[in-house]
């Protein structure tokens, strides 16, 4: 049997989990489905194992948007408890959008998983995302024109601020594992589990480059070879992360003002290589605007537009961008006048 199609061994789980031995406790997210039940598994034999183990606590969240959730979620407590972890069962409770219904249910689920981390003073939380999760997330995003950070795909562990002000450590240990060794280690158990039915359902994009994937491996594009791809573009990621944090401290103050101005050198700052002087100009920006996320289509138009003007006063994200002579300077923009200076569609300074 292919090594792509065995079960885990037990030196293997050790291995995954081994970053984690001597934390105080760990959430695992268990939805039901083949790789979360497969997670489940493993980190309880591996905790089994140890002599001073973490403390585990599976969590399932019921979206409540298919009549099957409650059943899968009381059939992973059983489980849970054949396990002897302890498990609790979030619901996402409330209006469900109509549009972009799986990032919004994306979001409460580790909004919950954060949640119920916090509850039980636990800063770790496992997810089953696996190496042909990361396969896809190459794919989407390359097909949504993602630049580098993007197409470095997930990491093993990333560090995720809560609304409170908090953070805790969303944790990946089967991201080099393929799905097929998951549901192998469940076969070898004689455990079952469920299948989500959007996850084949076409009108997601994640479905429908799911089922490209047999016919991209035959070209050679197949998730070992994507997750390579990630692995190479986080390489490089943090060599430019490293180039950007020393261009800040070569170009300007080494604490930026809440509103601004943060003041560059134009000169200087045009000379970068354009990938650090894009950073530098995007983290400046986020820092005094006040309007969400920066985005990227719309600061490489910024960005090109400074290299190319003598002199230049936009705005982007909140914040104002002013070039004149070689001082660069990103400052919070003025306030605009809001809708309620309007009365009946029109402006109540309309003639």
């Amino acid at each position: 049997m292919p090594i792509a199609e065995q079960a885990v061994r037990d030196d293997e789980a050790n291995a995954l989990f081994r970053s984690l031995e001597g934390l105080g406790g760990l959430v695992i997210a268990a939805s039901g489905g083949p790789d979360s039940t497969a997670l489940l598994l493993l980190a309880a034999r591996w905790a089994k194992r140890l002599k001073r183990a973490p403390k585990l606590l599976a969590v399932t969240v019921d979206h409540g948007l298919r009549p099957q959730a409650a059943a899968e979620a009381a059939a992973v407590k059983r489980l849970a408890r054949r396990l002897g972890v302890p498990h609790r069962t979030l619901r996402w409770r409330g209006k469900k959008p109509k549009a972009g219904l799986q990032e919004a249910a994306r979001l409460a689920r580790y909004r919950l998983l954060a949640e119920a981390a916090a509850q039980a003073r636990y800063a770790h939380i496992l997810t089953a995302h696996t190496l042909d999760d990361q396969a896809e997330t190459v794919l989407f995003r390359l097909a949504r024109g993602s630049g580098l950070t993007g197409l470095a795909g997930m990491a093993t562990a990333s560090l995720i601020p809560t609304g409170g002000g908090g953070e805790f450590f969303l944790v990946r240990p089967l991201l080099y594992l393929p799905k097929a060794r998951l549901i192998a280690t469940l076969r070898s158990a004689g455990i079952g589990y469920s299948e989500d039915p959007s996850n084949s359902d076409p009108q997601f994009a994640r479905a429908r480059l799911r089922a490209l994937m047999p016919a991209l491996a035959r070209e050679g594009l197949d998730a070992p070879g994507l997750s390579r791809l990630a692995a190479r573009m986080r390489r490089a990621e943090a060599a430019i992360e490293f180039a950007v944090r020393a261009a800040r401290a070569a170009l300007a103050a080494a604490a930026w003002p809440r509103r601004g101005p943060i003041v560059f050198d134009g000169a200087r700052f045009l000379e970068l290589p354009a990938e650090v002087g894009l950073r530098l100009l995007g983290r400046a920006v986020a820092h005094t605007g006040d309007e969400g996320p920066v985005e990227l289509g719309k600061l490489e138009a910024l960005y090109d537009a400074l290299r190319q003007a003598p002199r230049l006063r936009r705005t982007l994200a909140g914040a104002l961008v002013t070039l004149a002579g070689n001082r660069l300077s990103i400052e919070r923009a003025p306030a605009r006048r809001t809708s309620a200076m309007r009365q009946n569609g029109k402006s109540r300074f309309t003639k």
